[in-house]
């Protein structure tokens, strides 16, 4: 337990053996190192000190959140960091999703090591204003499950942040697990003395997913960091009307594919419709989606994002959905979102220090 560090043999949820209730809370009962905690020394965990001294060059902090898995928080994250780097900004995105790590992936940089310097860790460059960091590089094999509790989960998201040389950033986007577990409680203890600019929270628009969101704001709340807006993604299917497939189907479940002769049909009938968009709701909005559930918590609302195959496709190659014009219906709309936080919160102080 050198420098307060959590063991790896301690319960879940454990304090830490700094804690003022270490060796005494409920979570300590039937650890072997509760006699240890409860007796030994208390006094201010001296890797904050180190974690102050790194994020000192890092201008904001932004934490992406999800209450519920699946609502593309992982895709947000990876096109915020795009679109952030795209005007010529210095960006980090931190990967401390540790049991599902998919930045490395939507970033085109599976297969990547990491590098050790005399400075410390070094983070893998997308670009050379766009570096990530991830267990994800650490992994001898993918397909490995990371099987850890809290105590060793916080300890790597500390090394993170103490050890990873970033050099001069204008954001660090952190891209955390869904839930409010000890991830979320170990990331913002780290960097609350060093400030955090807020969170931007991730949802889709039906009620089973807004019901884990409502409790993502309401932990926000609870300690102290700013919810910069809600991002309601998967808002309704989006794609030209070209691209859908047309199948006929039978009673017994089997289809005959008619998109050739329906395509064909439009081009001599009905050209026009070849430039129309096709739109439908996917999840069940009739609740009032996002945009509802902001007003009712009193929190920012940015925006809508479609669902889009080209971004999705855009995901799997790990490409920006911005560098080409394929995501013709997804990037205006994330674009749009983005314009939206940086008019509210940094465009005045950028534009001073450009």
């Amino acid at each position: 337990m050198e420098n307060g560090e959590i063991p790896e043999n301690a319960n879940e949820h454990c304090p830490g053996p700094q804690s003022e209730s270490a060796g005494k809370s409920d979570a300590c009962e039937g650890c072997p190192n509760q006699e240890v905690c409860a007796t030994a020394p208390k006094g201010p965990d001296p890797d904050l000190v180190a974690i102050a001294e790194r994020m000192a060059t890092v201008k904001h902090k932004i934490l992406v959140l999800s209450g519920k898995g699946g609502v593309g928080k992982s895709t947000f994250s990876a096109q915020l960091s795009f679109a952030l780097a795209a005007k010529d900004f210095q960006v980090g995105l931190l990967d401390i999703d540790i049991c599902g790590p998919s930045i490395p992936k939507m970033l085109g940089l599976e297969g990547q090591d990491i590098h050790q310097s005399n400075l410390g860790w070094s983070p893998v460059y997308v670009e050379s204003n766009l570096g990530v960091m991830s267990i994800g590089f650490m992994l001898p094999n993918p397909d490995e499950a990371v099987i850890w509790r809290g105590p060793r989960k916080n300890g790597l998201i500390k090394q993170f942040l103490k050890d990873v040389y970033w050099g001069e950033l204008d954001f660090l986007v952190v891209d955390a697990p869904p839930g409010t577990s000890d991830e979320h409680i170990s990331i913002v203890q780290f960097l609350q003395a060093t400030g955090i600019d807020g969170a931007i929270i991730v949802t889709t628009p039906q009620q089973v997913s807004l019901i884990d969101v409502r409790k993502e704001v309401s932990f926000c709340k609870k300690v102290g960091v700013p919810v910069l807006g809600v991002v309601e993604n998967m808002s309704g299917l989006c794609q030209p009307l070209k691209d859908f497939r047309f199948l006929r189907m039978t009673e017994n479940g089997e289809h005959t594919d008619l998109t050739e002769e329906v395509i064909e049909y439009m081009k001599k009938n009905a050209p026009e419709m070849l430039d129309l968009i096709a739109a439908s709701e996917i999840f069940d909005s009739s609740g009032g989606g996002a945009a509802k559930m902001c007003t009712e918590m009193g929190v920012p609302f940015l925006g809508k994002v479609p669902l889009d195959p080209q971004l999705c496709k855009a995901a799997e190659e790990g490409k920006s959905c911005f560098s080409e014009q394929k995501c013709s219906i997804s990037a205006p709309a994330l674009k749009s979102i983005v314009e939206k936080l940086m008019a509210k919160y940094w465009c005045k102080e950028m534009s001073v220090e450009q």
